[in-house]
């Protein structure tokens, strides 16, 4: 068979050789043979092995599609992923200093959709197999926080309660304080006796809060996440970070770039993940585009004690970024986008131009993309804190301190 060199690893973590051909689960220098079926290599085995290859921790890594990189050291991965940051930055001339990365351990995840469906012996439930929509179980997942992987069985009946065999549901299983919050998408319909006996299993397996399409079945106690010293129940669904590790980074992050600051405005604030904590130092303003969330945000914060003032509005600021006016007066904006980043956001930002930029990104193209307009305009990017939070997987987090020039800073 034809041998292939694997040049680099592209951005979803699959090799890529000369074609160029793309090979999942191999390593930059390995020489390969495989099977071409489009651009993909079929069939790979592993001619030279590269001296970063490792055994993958997990049984379940060649089928399962949640992991893309057990196969490679962690100081290799740690390496691969500083590197995407970097090569994201560069492609737009910037250079800053770079933290240590922070790396989430493993079962550290809090939060999992299975897919789950029914079958001719009863149910099963895990996640997709790697490229295809089979449902590959996985009782020894080493991703997965053990109270979520503990959860597969309820998956599993809420397959034979609420779908067809056609129809996987998709099963979002939250650990919170009190207990799981699970969140049931795809479903069939609900009537009297599906309603019913969902609320007797939540019920009976002592879960916080079960959802079915959106629709609360039963809260036998509130589903808190606590974010800094206040106690929130994020609505159904609502965004939340991976790994408690990974949020306690970055929080820490955000928290260094602000600084003293007294005045603070949190872009994209979901339920307070930032706004809460910095409130225990300064006054906040957080804006979101979800009203459930913001609520949750504004609930926690009055059950708190301690904490500065924080006011809140529910606001697309895709469509309706805050404007100069509004960002005149405080002394850091935290931003915290998703994928897109806030392109439109930080055109108003620069002319506004507050003393501190707090940015938190889950893609650094979006994210250098967006440095680039606020170094342009006479901010300097300080830092960036890589964080790795989804563990083994191409997918990479960060945090970066931004700060305007001080004649700037005086005119205001």
């Amino acid at each position: 068979m034809t041998e292939y060199v694997i040049q680099r690893l592209g951005h979803l973590g699959d090799g890529i050789a000369a074609g160029p051909f793309f090979a999942p689960m191999t390593l930059p220098g390995e020489v390969v043979t495989g099977t071409p079926v489009g651009q993909t290599l079929t069939d790979i085995r592993i001619v030279k092995p590269s001296e970063n290859r490792v055994a993958a921790p997990c049984r379940h890594f060649k089928a399962c599609g949640g992991c893309q990189l057990q196969h490679a050291s962690d100081e290799y991965v740690a390496d691969f992923k500083m590197g995407v940051v970097k090569a994201s930055l560069d492609a737009h001339g910037i250079e800053t200093v770079f933290k240590p990365i922070q790396t989430s351990p493993p079962q550290s995840r809090r939060r999992a959709t299975f897919a789950a469906k029914r079958t001719k012996k009863g149910a099963m439930a895990g996640f997709h197999g790697r490229g295809s929509d089979v449902v590959i179980e996985i009782p020894d997942c080493k991703l997965l926080d053990p109270a979520v992987l503990a959860a597969i069985p309820i998956a599993e009946q809420l397959a034979i309660m609420g779908t067809s065999r056609k129809a996987p549901l998709a099963v979002t299983v939250t650990t919170s304080r009190a207990g799981l919050d699970i969140s049931v998408q795809n479903g069939k319909a609900l009537d009297g006796p599906l309603r019913q006996e969902l609320a007797h299993l939540c019920d009976s397996l002592g879960l916080a809060r079960l959802t079915w399409d959106g629709d609360v079945i039963a809260m036998r106690t509130p589903p808190i996440q606590r974010f800094g010293v206040a106690k929130v129940t994020p609505p159904p669904g609502a965004f939340l970070q991976a790994t408690p590790q990974g949020e306690a980074s970055l929080v820490t992050a955000v928290r260094e770039a602000v600084g003293s600051a007294r005045h603070v405005i949190d872009l994209f604030a979901g339920c307070g993940t930032f706004s809460l904590p910095l409130a225990e130092n300064a006054e906040v303003h957080a804006v979101e585009g979800d009203v459930l969330m913001t609520a949750a945000l504004d609930h926690g914060w009055r059950m708190a004690k301690g904490l500065k003032p924080v006011t809140f509005e529910a606001r697309d600021l895709f469509r309706r970024p805050l404007l100069p006016d509004e960002l005149a007066k405080t002394d850091a904006v935290v931003l915290d986008p998703p994928r897109a980043g806030a392109e439109a956001q930080v055109a108003e930002i620069v002319t506004a131009m507050p003393p501190v930029v707090a940015y938190v990104s889950c893609n650094p193209v979006t994210f250098a993309r967006d440095a680039a307009v606020l170094i342009a305009a006479g901010y300097a990017l300080n830092w960036v804190q890589v964080v790795d939070q989804f563990r083994w997987s191409s997918h990479v987090e960060l945090a970066a301190q931004f700060t305007a020039p001080e004649v700037k800073r005086k005119r205001k």
